[in-house]
């Protein structure tokens, strides 16, 4: 089991972004709900969250469910493919 809460503070610590100044379109409830992000069909709930120089949203492929990023701001940071390949 895995919630938003877990694998979006461990995704914002390894983007250098401050976890506790987060804003987020979910509650800390539902970012701490516990799913199944590995199989299956989607269960984790819809979210943004935006860092100082991130935004944050789900990801998913074959049944994983995962944390994804882009920059906040227009730069010059190439995005690679999104999702599974």
């Amino acid at each position: 089991m895995a919630s938003w809460y877990e694998m979006l503070k461990e995704a914002m610590v390894r983007d250098g972004e401050d976890f506790d100044k987060r804003s987020c379109t979910l509650d800390e409830e539902a970012l701490k709900k516990e799913f199944d992000s590995v199989h299956g069909d989607p269960e984790g709930a819809a979210f943004t969250a935006w860092g100082e120089k991130w935004v944050y949203f789900p990801l998913c492929y074959d049944g994983g469910e995962w944390v994804g990023h882009a920059p906040r701001n227009v730069c010059d940071i190439s995005m690679a493919h999104q999702g599974g390949w």
